[in-house]
């Protein structure tokens, strides 16, 4: 990052960019391995279409052009932490915004997801992957900004997409089942691979730290594809590249969260990618996460995000599910093992806010 992007975000490596009430919070003790009043809650895509007052403000907006509004990102960050009481706030934002920002032509298409008009696929194609500066996304600061002003001690996550992630986005041209374009590059042409995955690393990581340097008080680097992977091609393939992320970020002191789906097999591998706390989806209980993910690090997860639509009582008996399977360990943030599903009733989350909220008081 230039010297002119760090003097506008007005923060370095070798500050501390979080306020002391921020730093008690219960959200970031946890992810600290630290004693906590409560398990504390958020949830991904927590500020989305289950809300009506987030299509309200989102009507006849593109999804691109909402994450680049300072105002409406604000609204919209703020708006589950109102409703639901939330221990976090999640930067309201897309994996694919950094590269949109770099000149990638993209759009995220409604029904779709991010679709690429010129799919990545040999070496001449990385020279449209450039590296991201401040200045690109000034809009992430100044909305940053904004939201720290009115957080208060709540404490405001920032995000982005793992290289792994981008580069099946990228090869792809859009949303894949299978990975074949992806699999056929990272198998028969490795050199080719390791390049692009590397650019998209440095690209991620300067995302990452334009969002800590304005006020996020930890990240979390979404792999939602990294499922798709044997253990032994995320190792050779994938964990540099997400490594080199979070070795990017290390020097600023905020817990640093790694995620992916169907990613029971590699729990242990994305923790020693250089994760402080490794998300969970539903399909492994968080007993079972710890034993493969080993000491040192906390969880976060994990209902699935289905059982919200089963009766209040049913809730209830698969959270006490998730807080038992989680009482020994070093830190647990209660999350869904995948994002609110559209559909989701934004009462049946606020219910469950205070319910692992007064089941976990200490």
């Amino acid at each position: 990052m230039s010297e002119r992007s760090q003097q506008q975000t007005g923060r370095t490596a070798a500050q501390d960019p979080v306020p002391a009430a921020v730093r008690d919070s219960a959200f970031l003790r946890a992810c600290r391995r630290e004693p906590v009043p409560h398990t504390p809650v958020w949830f991904m895509r927590q500020a989305g279409r289950s809300l009506p007052e987030y299509r309200k403000v989102r009507e006849g907006i593109p999804m691109l052009e909402s994450c680049m509004r300072p105002d409406l990102v604000t609204e919209i960050t703020l708006q589950p932490v109102r409703r639901h009481g939330v221990d976090a706030a999640i930067f309201f934002s897309d994996i694919v915004v950094p590269l949109k920002a770099i000149g990638v032509d993209l759009d995220i298409k409604p029904g779709v997801g991010p679709v690429v008009a010129e799919p990545v696929r040999t070496r001449a194609d990385l020279e449209r992957l450039r590296p991201l500066d401040a200045s690109d996304v000034p809009y992430v600061t100044e909305a940053i900004g904004m939201l720290t002003a009115e957080l208060g001690a709540t404490p405001l996550i920032g995000f982005a997409g793992a290289p792994f992630t981008l580069a099946s986005y990228l090869i792809e041209g859009g949303p894949s089942r299978t990975y074949e374009n992806t699999k056929a590059m990272m198998y028969g042409d490795p050199e080719l691979w390791a390049d692009l995955v590397d650019r998209l690393s440095v690209i991620t990581s300067a995302f990452l730290r334009v969002q800590i340097e304005a006020g996020a008080s930890a990240v979390q680097l979404f792999d939602s594809w990294a499922g798709a992977l044997a253990p032994a091609d995320y190792r050779r393939y994938v964990m540099p590249a997400s490594r080199k992320v979070f070795d990017s970020v290390a020097g600023y002191d905020v817990p640093r969260i790694h995620f992916g789906v169907g990613t029971g097999e590699l729990l242990g591998l994305m923790g020693e990618a250089g994760a402080d706390v490794v998300g969970v989806d539903w399909r492994v209980p968080l007993d079972e996460a710890a034993r493969r993910v080993g000491p040192g690090k906390a969880l976060q997860g994990n209902l699935d995000p289905t059982v919200l639509f089963a009766p209040r009582e049913a809730v209830r008996a698969k959270t006490d599910e998730v807080l038992a399977a989680a009482a020994g360990l070093e830190g647990h943030v209660f999350n869904l093992g995948h994002g609110v599903m559209p559909t989701t009733d934004p009462d049946a989350l606020t219910h469950l806010v205070e319910y692992v909220h007064e089941r976990s008081a200490r």
